[in-house]
């Protein structure tokens, strides 16, 4: 991704990198909507907030993303992978770190389930059929993961990847690795809400911005302003 710091790239700037952006990003591989997952849906009955760690590229678009979805109590975004020492964006930008840029998700099981996540995750977050990138981004700190938090997190992740693929949702294989979290090390602060507060960034224009439009147009019952 474009890391401009704080600050979003002036305007004109911004539209002499939108086309370079938007040519290099690769479109998802994916033939129709996610199914539902065939685990139960969220659990009205349940007490607590439950937690989420995922990776799926730039982690911008995925928090934004998960900034809007019923339920969702809280989203930072961060690092899960490596080692408290390396972090740090600018490191974890080497692609040297076994970090993963990722986002932890607080959510209300009452309100939406972990399987939902999961759905939403593969359907418009990000495309996991893509190798260490994610659209224009490349490195295996872009890679697609779910880091699970318990037993039952990684049944339900593996068997949604199996129902994916066996109803051939998308044109080639799913490359998401499932695998324990280990520490997950919020990232700096301006990279927290980045899509909100900077709209009008490029890479939010061209790779961010589309994701929440379908994500609206799929998923309208799970879609919150």
């Amino acid at each position: 991704m474009f890391d401009s710091g704080s600050s979003a790239l002036p305007s004109f700037l911004a539209l002499l990198l939108l086309p370079a952006l938007m040519g290099t990003m690769a479109c998802s591989d994916k033939k129709g909507q996610a199914p539902a997952s065939a685990e139960k849906s969220h659990d009205q009955t349940a007490k607590g907030e439950q937690t989420a760690v995922l990776a799926g590229g730039c982690f911008w678009g995925v928090n934004a993303v998960f900034k809007h979805t019923k339920g969702v109590v809280n989203v930072v975004s961060g690092y899960s992978g490596g080692s408290a020492l390396t972090a740090h964006y600018n490191v974890v930008s080497t692609g040297m770190t076994q970090h993963a840029e990722s986002v932890k998700v607080t959510f209300d099981p009452s309100q939406i389930s972990y399987a939902d996540l999961l759905r939403v995750f593969f359907s418009v977050a990000h495309d996991p059929t893509q190798l260490n990138r994610q659209g224009p981004d490349e490195g295996t700190q872009y890679r697609s993961a779910v880091f699970y938090l318990n037993e039952e997190q990684k049944q339900i992740a593996l068997a949604y990847i199996d129902q994916l693929t066996k109803a051939k949702v998308f044109v080639k294989p799913i490359v998401t690795k499932v695998v324990p979290l280990k520490e997950f090390y919020p990232a700096e602060e301006y990279h927290q809400n980045f899509a909100e507060r900077n709209p009008n960034h490029p890479y939010i224009v061209a790779c961010d911005l589309p994701k929440l439009t379908e994500f609206k147009k799929q998923f309208p019952d799970l879609y919150k302003p």
